[in-house]
């Protein structure tokens, strides 16, 4: 059964991943990877951002408090209120280190670094 398209206050998952992410000057710096949900209280906390590369090889991932991005309809993507540099200076991880978005070391690092109050 097809579902057809609603506006509401939901959305898959699956249709959130590969999503683009622009900056704060609407260019175009990355996409959606993976949703990072906290598992008693099942909101989402975390994004995971592919930034760079070609077709996902070569790319840093940043791992980003959910509540710096806002959706924006006009892009059709999700809206990162920073500069490319500030990105570029974030916590970032490589693709052979998977884990490392689940480190309190690297989470702390990263709330610090975008001056967001921890989940935890």
């Amino acid at each position: 059964m097809m579902l057809k398209e609603k506006t509401h206050a939901l959305i898959s998952s699956n249709r959130v991943e590969g999503t683009a992410v622009y900056g704060r000057e609407d260019n175009h710096i990355g996409s959606v990877k993976e949703l990072l949900i906290e598992k008693r209280g099942g909101q989402v906390q975390d994004v995971i951002v592919s930034v760079g590369g070609f077709l996902g090889l070569g790319s840093d991932l940043h791992s980003l408090p959910w509540s710096k991005l806002d959706y924006d309809v006009d892009l059709g993507g999700y809206k990162l209120d920073v500069t490319e540099e500030e990105l570029k200076n974030a916590p970032r991880f490589a693709e052979n280190d998977a884990e490392r978005p689940y480190d309190r070391d690297y989470q702390t690092s990263v709330y610090e670094y975008w001056t967001v109050t921890p989940y935890w």
